[in-house]
């Protein structure tokens, strides 16, 4: 819809322009001016004693949707090496891609990574959208989206899949506004509508309070970036090809608005959760930060590592950085010990896809023991020296 004036009845009487509540119209003499801060509420063709204003149904511009087709992963790497996320989005894929009969495409930027295309074809891609210049050595915004921008202008995919790292959700609307198209950021799950084959994209919404499922009927490509960690990774296979298309990389002056002066890497402990396969994860049930130390003895005995609810960081007992949850990091490990974690939606969300899970709570009314599929009702510090005992003697 839009709010138009009929030029013919209005009188400038001016009560729309007193009646507006987004200071929309102004006079023009005795002509009422509907601005673009309008947002067709219609408070003001109901004051107009004149029939001045009016609303008019505007005639819906929609992308020629028959053109496009293919599913493109946006192959992300950093140092010449591709993410992780990458191999999920590339699993997920496939499926999308098999089951509306397209091919599985992965768009790779970079400076000399020319090799990463045999590993994207071995975890699946039947084609590799190739742009190797200096300036794409590693990541900014204006270079990489008039790279991937015009390639999606050329080739036209049906469906655009991005990490939901800082990388792709910084990307991902960019390539977006440019492609005139919209997106869902953050998905936890993808499939095709079996009806009309469009992607049906579902992503927290609320808080985590709810899922909400989003679709893009118009417009195209349907873009998602997917958090890592929800997806299951693609299998590899070394005898796999896929075809290379090298694509045509220029820059002028001006392109590109910024410049590195240098890569400052964070000193100290890194995690990688999205990588672990034992977490062991910690809430307010520790009582303060050193019940992490307990935590730690654990996981360093399983191998794994260890990772905190939202509280536990908002309390400033661990670093952001190992926190799990809808705000946090989205993982899927083979086990994963909640200890004193009550269980959140919001922290269920990030961890609720673990192969199998362990809860320690002294509270058996808990959330968490809805999740879990072993509950351990007891105090932690008790229960995880116990846990320890016994592996050491199994061990011995």
């Amino acid at each position: 819809m839009a709010v138009r004036v009929i030029k013919e009845k209005c009188a400038g009487c001016t009560k729309c322009v007193r009646n507006c509540p987004f200071d929309a119209i102004s006079m023009e003499g005795r002509l009422a001016v509907i601005g673009q801060a309008c947002t067709e509420c219609g408070a003001c063709v109901d004051v107009c004693p004149f029939g001045a204003i009016e609303k008019t149904a505007e005639e819906k511009k929609t992308a020629d949707i028959s053109a496009y087709s293919g599913v493109w992963v946006f192959a992300e790497q950093r140092e010449n090496r591709i993410m992780p996320v990458v191999l999920e989005l590339l699993g997920e894929g496939r499926k999308l891609a098999d089951e509306i009969g397209t091919e599985l495409c992965a768009v790779l930027c970079g400076d000399h990574v020319e090799k990463l295309a045999e590993e994207l074809a071995a975890y699946g891609a039947d084609k590799v959208y190739l742009a190797d210049h200096k300036e794409l050595s590693v990541y900014r915004t204006d270079a990489y989206t008039k790279v991937i921008g015009e390639a999606i202008e050329k080739y036209k995919p049906e469906i655009v899949l991005l990490g939901a790292t800082h990388i792709g959700r910084d990307l991902g609307p960019c390539l977006a506004v440019n492609c005139g198209t919209g997106l869902t950021a953050d998905c936890t799950g993808l499939e095709i509508d079996p009806e009309d084959g469009k992607l049906k994209q579902t992503r927290p919404a609320f808080g985590g309070n709810l899922m909400a499922t989003i679709i893009c009927p118009d417009h195209r490509p349907q873009m998602s970036t997917v958090r890592p960690g929800v997806m299951q990774k693609a299998e590899r296979d070394d005898s796999r090809k896929a075809e290379v298309v090298k694509l045509d990389v220029h820059f002028e002056d001006g392109d590109i608005r910024t410049k590195v002066l240098d890569i400052v890497k964070k000193t100290g402990e890194m995690v990688s959760l999205t990588d672990a396969e034992v977490i062991v994860s910690g809430g307010m049930g520790l009582g303060n930060a050193d019940g992490f130390q307990l935590l730690k003895k654990l996981a360093d005995r399983l191998g794994g590592t260890i990772a905190s609810s939202r509280a536990a960081v908002d309390a400033g007992w661990i670093d952001h950085s190992y926190q799990v949850g809808q705000t946090g990091t989205t993982v899927k490990p083979k086990i994963y010990f909640a200890c004193g974690i009550s269980g959140a939606i919001q922290h269920l969300a990030g961890m609720q896809n673990s192969d199998y899970i362990v809860a320690i709570n002294k509270n058996e009314s808990a959330p968490i023991f809805e999740v879990a599929d072993y509950g351990i009702v007891g105090d932690l510090y008790q229960v995880i020296p116990a846990i320890l005992e016994e592996l050491d003697k199994s061990a011995g």
